[in-house]
């Protein structure tokens, strides 16, 4: 095999591509503990002959350290505050336990001094691998992690530096706008009253989301949602029901339709919704990028999508277990409607009857 001269650092990611080996695999080899593993010695050896090609060079110190299994598995989230974050936590550390390993789960509240120093500290702790959930630039995180020898999987928000899986956030807010635009025209409505509220501008979700937003009214050679239409507010129960108030006193109603963008977002609509006659919100179309079942005890009807996290954490240990790719792919699985008295485990597919 010939030696790397492009100058650029090899990473863990070359050695599984080169050997066609996952990068669990070659963590484990680069680590010292493929023994414990029943990897075999002829497979161990082919990988060190790679990095060795590669000019891979292995953290020393990180080496010395992880001798030893740990058998811990790392995992990092912004919060705990809604069933999609807990849900992510729930079903990674079920697997994790299911493969022999003791998950470790953090938030970091969106900051990414935390999300920087947690990663470290996980590291420093010899967890065997780390799914990286909800950072907006999760480079950083893998590019630690690559340096480690710790194979990263970024979920939720995707990133270059190590293999994503992701909702099919553009895909679901198109079918999802689809559904309030027929609500909305049912009740004699126009759609040009749809507003769609909460995110962060810039953010990939966000952003797809919008997009998604907006194919709806392209497919139906409607005009396309004025700019006003579109606020990204952020993800905050407050800021949701402050944008909420503000458009309640412009317009002296409520808009006829309503598409908020997270979970937190709709709970800023239900405290806004907690000062008003009931009888205002049934003539609003509302739907959520989100579910909670406790939806189906408010007095007003609400159209809500699921993110599968069953499926994401399930193809993100897949990724674990195969060989490598380069570049590294980006996976997206796909939302679906929720009757609102459905739990996340038995729930069906609310669009084979709709």
């Amino acid at each position: 095999m010939a030696r790397n001269t492009t100058g650029r650092k090899s990473t863990i990611y070359d050695i599984a591509k080169a050997t066609g080996s996952s990068t669990s695999t070659v963590s484990m080899v680069l680590n010292g503990t493929w023994a414990r593993y029943r990897i075999k010695e002829d497979t161990a050896n082919r990988i060190l002959a790679c990095a060795q090609a590669l000019g891979y060079n292995v953290n020393l110190s990180a080496r010395g350290l992880r001798l030893s299994r740990s058998g811990l598995a790392g995992m990092i989230i912004p919060h705990y505050r809604n069933r999609f974050f807990a849900g992510l936590a729930e079903t990674f550390e079920d697997e994790a336990r299911r493969r022999g390993l003791c998950p470790i789960v953090v938030g970091t509240q969106r900051d990414p001094a935390v999300e920087l120093s947690v990663t470290q500290t996980l590291l420093a702790q010899r967890v065997e691998w780390l799914f990286v959930a909800g950072v907006r630039d999760p480079a950083p995180l893998n590019a630690l992690c690559d340096k480690a020898g710790v194979p990263s999987i970024n979920l939720d928000l995707p990133g270059p530096g190590a293999p994503s899986i992701v909702s099919d956030n553009r895909g679901g807010a198109r079918a999802l706008t689809d559904r309030l635009i027929d609500k909305m025209l049912a009740r004699g409505a126009s759609p040009a009253e749809l507003i769609l509220l909460g995110g962060i501008d810039g953010e990939y979700a966000t952003e797809m989301r919008i997009a998604g937003f907006r194919d709806a009214f392209d497919a139906r050679r409607l005009k396309p949602p004025a700019a006003h239409a579109i606020e990204c507010c952020g993800y905050s129960p407050d800021a949701a029901r402050q944008a909420l108030a503000r458009r309640y006193a412009t317009l002296g109603r409520l808009p006829a339709g309503m598409l908020m963008n997270s979970i937190t977002a709709f709970e800023g609509l239900v405290r806004f919704a907690s000062g008003l006659p009931w009888d205002i919100w049934q003539r609003t179309a509302v739907g959520c990028f989100d579910w909670d079942p406790f939806a189906a005890r408010l007095p007003f009807d609400v159209t809500m999508l699921r993110q599968d996290v069953q499926k994401m954490i399930a193809e993100a240990f897949a990724l674990l277990d195969a060989p490598d790719t380069t570049p590294h792919p980006t996976i997206m699985v796909p939302t679906r409607f929720m009757r609102t008295l459905d739990d996340d485990t038995t729930a069906l597919d609310e669009t084979r009857g709709a």
